[in-house]
């Protein structure tokens, strides 16, 4: 097993990591009934996305003797309520560290970030638009 998630009342839930035992609280976001006071789960979908293609790049980096330590995503989450509600749109700009990359290292890089796992999972219906911001 990988995790469990409890029910805690009020629109919040408690998942754990079984390995780890490091907990990850959500709570429905004021859009929905909620208070927006933790990360929804469409939250954390869309952050899990955004978490899986630094780590596929990392991974790479890493395999190719590059560091990318202090790279950011800034993630936007669209919802759509049409014909039900679901996440609509992913926006990532991915932001990358600060150094001078070359243009191997780029492309090595930005097809990382084409294979990451959790976007291979997501409904095809999902639109999702990834942006790699380099340093000038």
């Amino acid at each position: 097993m990988t995790s469990t998630v409890v029910y805690l009342g009020d629109l919040r839930t408690k998942a754990t990591h079984l390995q780890s035992g490091e907990e990850i609280l959500t709570d429905a976001p004021v859009d929905n009934q909620g208070k927006g006071a933790a990360f929804s789960p469409t939250d954390l979908c869309a952050t899990s996305l955004a978490s899986c293609i630094l780590t596929i790049m990392g991974i790479n980096a890493r395999d190719h003797q590059m560091d990318m330590t202090g790279t950011t995503v800034l993630v936007n989450k669209v919802m759509v309520a049409d014909p039900d509600r679901r996440i609509g749109q992913i926006d990532l700009e991915i932001k990358m560290q600060d150094r001078d990359w070359t243009d191997e290292e780029k492309e090595i890089l930005t097809k990382a970030a084409a294979s990451c796992p959790v976007c291979r999972s997501l409904s095809p219906v999902l639109v999702i638009r990834k942006t790699i911001t380099w340093p000038s």
